[in-house]
């Protein structure tokens, strides 16, 4: 039997290579009516666009019928439909691959050697959470999301800063956030030197400023990347300084077994590493400035520096703006526990075995608040082939950091809550239909034992969203 790994992504491109040169036309089904005829199709409209009258060549056809290669799933036929070219594949053997290596479809595998380095920097988490704005929380939940994920697929991360309100430490465990704390800040002092350095005039400035710096040239300079044209000149402060110090630290001293060969050694941060900085979008005007700020007063400045902007947040029938973080989980919390009254009936809030209970639920309802937007409306192979086989191609997906251009890197922190919620109600629907554990008579152990690998998969994999999430699966709610 064959072996490896098989991929949604691989058996795409094999599909859309058999075809011949031009743009892809290939697409994996989603929805239960059209899995139960096919699993991928090529559009009548894009078979017409490629080859004028819409017949798909014999050659072609044949090649797309007997389609192998690593990593490419099983054909079991392929037919010209009214809807375009219908391909099924040989679903018990896909079954019978995936099943029987659950680990390499729901766990990213370890690179052999070190992946890319990033300086991962929310400003938002230098306050206390009591000032804390909701649209901040989402720039810290985006962060440490990402921070997960990436870690998930080798990628060696530094979070910054490192917190030092020990409000704001208490607070992030609250809310499952993994974030490095401190009680030291880093010296200022090349810094402010390299600032009176670049002063070409003794011009007064407010109190607590130590000077002002033009940005307009390198604005100009970076006009291609996507810096805010608007952007003159910076007052730097010792406040500034201090934030560029933090990075600098990051960048020349990565922390210790972050990244094997690396740790410790000064001159190793300034090549291959890239700073992504995860802003409230009231904070994005203000954050090119401190990026553009570093390029002007260090020269070892790293020059991959992407923006990670969050957009507001507005929690229906609340005055958002005028809502913190803190309040806003008070919110949640007294939601999740008024629910669980009318569920099972008495105050449950005062039960401390229910404590830890209400606390995840409460985390789990805001970060899904805050990364996800409203899921689509959705059987087994509905169950493996929309969520089994593609996830860890979706988790891949973040990764892809540098690869994008300009200053604005875009991160769809929504797909991963959006997949975990489709699977939920995919999962919800079939187990409410099909009877796994059957009559105990031996002709039907197959078929049951091959439910129970399913039903392992589909927690393997919940599990590793979860964690990508922060979130620890719960066994009962």
């Amino acid at each position: 039997m064959a072996t490896g790994r098989l991929g949604v992504g691989e058996t795409l491109e094999a599909l859309n290579a058999a075809m011949g040169p031009g743009s892809p036309v290939w697409f994996k089904e989603t929805h239960a009516r059209h899995l139960r005829v096919r699993d991928f199709l090529a559009p009548r409209s894009a078979l017409q666009a490629r080859f004028g009258d819409g017949q798909v060549p014999e050659c072609v056809f044949h090649a797309v019928s007997g389609l192998q290669g690593p990593g490419v799933a099983p054909v079991l036929r392929c037919a010209s439909t009214p809807a375009g070219l219908s391909l099924q594949l040989q679903r018990p053997a896909v079954f019978e691959r995936v099943l029987g290596a659950l680990t390499s479809y729901t766990t990213p595998a370890k690179p052999a050697s070190p992946g890319p380095r990033i300086i991962l920097h929310c400003p938002a988490l230098r306050g206390n959470p009591g000032t804390l704005r909701l649209s901040q929380l989402r720039a810290v939940l985006v962060a440490d999301h990402l921070a997960r994920t990436l870690r998930a697929h080798g990628v060696c991360v530094c979070p910054v800063p490192s917190v030092r309100d020990s409000h704001m430490a208490t607070f992030l465990q609250k809310l499952l956030v993994d974030w490095p704390t401190t009680s030291k800040c880093a010296s200022t002092e090349t810094l402010r030197t390299c600032v009176f350095a670049e002063l070409n005039s003794k011009e007064t400035v407010p109190p607590g400023v130590l000077g002002r710096l033009c940005l307009k040239e390198l604005v100009e300079k970076r006009r291609s990347a996507g810096y805010d044209p608007s952007i003159d000149n910076c007052l730097v402060t010792e406040d500034l300084l201090s934030v560029l110090s933090e990075l600098q630290e990051a960048v020349c001293h990565w922390p210790e077994g972050g990244h094997p060969g690396l740790a410790g050694d000064p001159d190793a941060g300034v090549d291959g590493c890239m700073v992504v900085h995860v802003v409230s979008c009231e904070e994005a005007v203000q954050q090119q400035k401190l990026d553009l700020l570093w390029q002007k007063l260090d020269d070892q400045a790293p020059l991959k520096q992407k923006h990670l902007i969050c957009g507001p947040v507005k929690v229906a029938g609340v005055p958002g703006t005028l809502m913190t973080a803190p309040e806003y989980y008070q919110l949640r919390y007294a939601q999740v526990c008024k629910a669980s009254a009318l569920k099972h009936g008495g105050n449950l809030a005062q039960d401390p075995a229910w404590t830890k209970t209400f606390d995840v639920l409460s985390v789990a309802t805001i970060k899904f608040e805050m990364l996800s937007t409203a899921p689509q409306n959705q059987g087994e192979w509905l169950l493996l082939f929309n969520s089994v086989l593609p996830f860890l191609d979706l988790l891949r997906q973040t990764g892809h950091l540098a690869s994008t251009p300009g200053l604005h890197t875009p991160v769809r922190t929504e797909t991963v809550c959006k997949f975990l919620v489709q699977l939920s109600m995919d999962f919800s629907s079939y187990y409410n239909r099909v009877h796994i554990l059957g009559e105990p008579r031996p002709h039907l152990f197959g078929q049951m034992f091959a439910r129970l690998q399913l039903l392992r998969a589909v927690q393997e994999v919940f599990h590793t969203g979860l964690a990508m999430l922060g979130l620890p699966p719960l066994s009962h709610i």
